[in-house]
């Protein structure tokens, strides 16, 4: 145990960057400002327009499109989850190749198999989000087909259905956003594979070039308020 505690801290570390990054980015004032809390609030506005109308085939074609993009996301989750337990499977190889280069960076058989057990775990999860968030997303689909004519648009019943049509398009997207955020969390755990310091590092970029995207980038200037 104790040759192993760089690679016990660089695993810790990777999962306090990532609880870290999650609560800040969904629970707290910080977060409510990020790339996606902005989008949060045309979501809302989506269905107050799509409310207006009385032929809505176009709002259908776009959630046909988000669900599309959802279950692409959940089936490249499983495609993931057959590599990791191939390379499971393949764990004489893998040593085989580490062995063969001129560092030594061979683990143990043990800890080579804890880390993809790792890495299978991390896409379960993505695709357990995925697949929800999918569903989730025909549930909207549901509901945008049971909204009031555009006749009824000033009633309390059109003003509830609204609402709870928008609390479950942002339950959708929150949970594909989780998923996504594995994805890339999932690229910085792959430098475990080479060593627990690359790992230190790959988790920090990942962190880095999340938070960009949410508060500092291109797309979140334009969505400005």
């Amino acid at each position: 145990m104790r040759g192993y505690w760089v690679d016990i801290a660089a695993v810790g570390f990777f999962a306090l960057e990532w609880t870290v990054y999650a609560f800040t980015l969904e629970r707290t004032a910080y977060g409510r400002d990020s790339l996606s809390a902005r989008m949060h609030i045309y979501r809302e506005v989506w269905i107050r327009n799509l409310l207006d109308r009385e032929t809505r085939m176009v709002d259908m074609q776009i959630m046909a499109s988000l669900q599309n993009g959802t279950a692409f996301f959940a089936s490249s989750s499983l495609i993931a989850i057959g590599g990791g337990l191939a390379l499971l499977r393949a764990t004489n190889d893998a040593l085989a190749v580490f062995g063969a280069l001129p560092i030594d960076l061979s683990p143990s058989p043990a800890l080579w198999e804890v880390k993809c057990i790792g890495l299978i775990l991390i896409f379960t999860y993505a695709f357990f989000k995925f697949s929800w968030a999918y569903r989730l997303f025909n549930y909207v689909a549901i509901l945008l087909g049971a909204m009031p004519p555009a006749s009824q648009r000033d009633t309390p019943e059109a003003e509830a259905h609204v609402m709870r049509t928008t609390r479950m398009f942002e339950s959708a997207g929150q949970h594909f956003n989780r998923g996504q955020r594995s994805f890339f969390f999932a690229l910085g755990y792959l430098g475990w594979f080479v060593s627990p310091w690359v790992l230190f590092v790959t988790t920090a970029m990942v962190v880095i070039v999340t938070w960009r995207r949410q508060f500092a980038s291109n797309a979140w200037k334009a969505m400005e308020r």
